[in-house]
């Protein structure tokens, strides 16, 4: 059985069924069931308030780790097959040993960057940057903003910076 049944077979469920494509109804089925569980979501969200009062309470934060966990324990059991985790897994041995930079290699990086700092012209960079920024919060493409950058040698690091300026960073909703 190839990798594609496999997955097909076990994770899709499409031999639960007879005929998984039973003319429409069973089409039909899934889009209603789909429908209902949607908006059932979306009375609830707007119960709470609206989408963004939820996210504030943490309620799709929620959904999304519960759903995590009870996803997983079903793999964890064996009440879910996903291929190649735990069930048709391979049998080769698991990576180990991966790559661990040494703290002398960590030090030669960070002297090459601010060498790298120190010779380019800091001008263009910060140039290149604030174009980046400009390009960024508009819907303009923003690749030919990052070459520039690049060939400004602004670093890894300074072009995230621009980016969690403009854009933020992901946080998590704890709600306990």
């Amino acid at each position: 059985m190839s990798l594609s049944q496999q997955i097909l077979g076990y994770e899709s469920d499409i031999a639960s069924v007879v005929d998984p494509l039973g003319g429409s109804y069973y089409i039909e089925h899934l889009t209603d069931s789909l429908e209902k569980e949607a908006a059932e979501y979306i009375a609830k969200i707007d119960s709470l308030g609206g989408a963004v009062a939820a996210i504030e309470q943490g309620y799709q934060q929620r959904e999304i780790q519960d759903s995590s966990y009870r996803y997983q324990k079903e793999i964890e059991s064996g009440k879910r097959t996903v291929v190649g985790v735990n069930k048709f897994v391979s049998p080769y041995p698991k990576i180990v040993g991966l790559l661990r930079v040494k703290p002398e290699v960590e030090k030669k990086q960070r002297e090459r960057t601010a060498q790298v700092r120190k010779d380019r012209d800091n001008g263009k960079a910060k140039q290149a940057l604030k174009q980046l920024e400009d390009v960024a919060r508009s819907k303009d493409n923003t690749m030919p903003a990052f070459l520039e950058c690049v060939d400004a040698y602004a670093t890894e690091g300074e072009i995230c910076d621009v980016l969690r300026k403009v854009f933020g960073t992901q946080k998590e909703f704890l709600v306990f």
